[in-house]
């Protein structure tokens, strides 16, 4: 790719950058946007991963440009800040070789409208190309994180913050969830072995295969015909937690996406399963979720509720498990959502854990005696998790909390913690209560 054609790109990755930090629009939505108009394959991985890399170290690379700019840009220019962390995360984080990388970035300053600035950012990144960037003491900065979350990790995990500050920043493998309507998971491992994929079987989650090397999905062989989901191994353990046995009635409260929904499904037998989400929009991703593994049948069924208001949608028969995984500050998955940095504050949590509350409240009459609620997040604050299991199994007492093997993480309060990157996991929580009176 030349320089000048390679400058097209640099700018949409600005472009995706500006939207992201300046706009508050996320991630994923800008990719989804993004991609239809990369026709080259390898030109959409590569737009994908300056925009990671960029976000991931942001405060790294904007402490760098602090210190190398005469000036800080004005407000109008900034897509061109965007476009100098795009440079600086190919050189620094991707290591792109600087012919491939400076060119074409400082000729994408003429195609985001500033070419007077062409000269200032081809100038920045080759000192970048030269130079180590300039650290700073600030472990926020260091880490590239907002200081409000650096103090709450070390708040609540005083022995564990520094190494989630870094796995946040390390990408993650690709998880995937063996269909056992197609065979198992040393069944699948062996045909991605097949297509040339590393694949390896952890021993943690059942039924899972993790490729440390993620690919596409549309390159794994039975993808089309529903023989995995993509699904992160702490997010599979939420499932695994509940132990379902056949012919439960089983509630997914908040099922959007539909990676667990469809986890619910796989081992329903002849059981039923509603699952509800509030937002139509994400609950159509369940149903192609479910429809893609064939497990769209008669006792599965998808509905537009708000779990929190059961009297608007409950038939009155209890459930014998019920999912709750709820909506969250998602400081568990910040190595897959790098946004999630910039877009959540403090100020979030309060209205988080009132929510959580009133769920668990709303949700808890709806089971029947000696039935169990699974409360989970992809959190890692003790406010969300510990804090909000104690707080609940003080305000009932028909609720007992039941003890989950090591493989769910460190002991949290009532539930058990699982924190990012360990043993190539996302963030998670998990508490498993059981109703009193069977």
């Amino acid at each position: 790719m030349s320089a000048v054609a390679g400058s097209a790109l640099r700018a949409r990755a600005a472009r995706v950058l500006v939207a992201v930090l300046d706009e508050g629009r996320s991630l994923k939505a800008m990719l989804a946007q993004a991609m239809p108009n990369v026709p080259d394959p390898r030109d959409r991985a590569l737009l994908e991963a300056i925009c990671f890399d960029a976000l991931r170290h942001r405060r790294r690379y904007e402490f760098a440009l602090s210190k190398w700019l005469i000036k800080p840009l004005p407000p109008r220019d900034g897509a061109i800040h965007a476009l100098l962390l795009a440079g600086l995360a190919q050189l620094k984080g991707l290591g792109l070789p600087p012919h491939a990388a400076v060119g074409a970035s400082a000729e994408a300053a003429r195609e985001l409208g500033r070419p007077a600035l062409v000269g200032l950012v081809n100038a920045l990144l080759r000192r970048a190309s030269r130079e180590p960037l300039p650290e700073s003491d600030d472990p926020a900065v260091a880490s590239s994180h907002p200081d409000w979350l650096v103090a709450a990790l070390r708040a609540d995990w005083p022995g564990q913050a520094e190494a989630v500050l870094a796995a946040n920043n390390v990408p993650a493998p690709l998880w995937l969830r063996a269909n056992p309507r197609h065979g198992d998971a040393a069944r699948l491992a062996a045909m991605l072995r097949g297509a040339g994929m590393e694949a390896v079987l952890p021993d943690t989650v059942p039924g899972a295969v993790v490729l440390p090397t993620p690919v596409p999905v549309e390159r794994l062989p039975g993808w089309a015909d529903g023989a995995m989901s993509v699904q992160d191994g702490a997010a599979q353990l939420a499932v695994q937690a509940l132990e379902l046995q056949p012919g439960e009635r089983v509630l997914d409260a908040c099922a959007a996406p539909g990676g667990k929904a469809a986890q619910v499904a796989e081992r329903l037998g002849d059981g039923e399963l509603l699952a509800l989400d509030v937002d139509a929009r994400r609950l159509e991703k369940v149903r192609q979720w479910l429809s893609r593994l064939k497990l769209d049948t008669p006792n599965v069924a998808v509905r537009v509720a708000d779990a929190a208001t059961p009297g608007a949608w409950w038939d009155g028969r209890p459930f014998d498990a019920i999912l709750l995984d709820a909506p969250c500050s998602a400081t568990g998955i910040i190595r897959r959502q790098p946004d999630i940095k910039w877009h959540r504050r403090a100020a979030d949590i309060p209205a988080l854990v009132a929510t959580q509350a009133r769920l668990l409240d709303a949700l808890w009459p709806l089971l029947r005696p000696g039935g169990r609620l699974l409360y989970a997040t992809c959190s890692v604050l003790r406010d969300e998790n510990e804090r909000q299991a104690m707080a609940f199994l003080a305000r009932h007492a028909d609720a007992e909390p039941v003890e989950l093997p090591a493989r769910f993480g460190h002991f949290s309060g009532p539930g058990r913690q699982r924190l990012p990157g360990e043993e190539g996991m996302d963030g998670f929580f998990y508490a498993l209560l059981r109703k009193a009176g069977a």
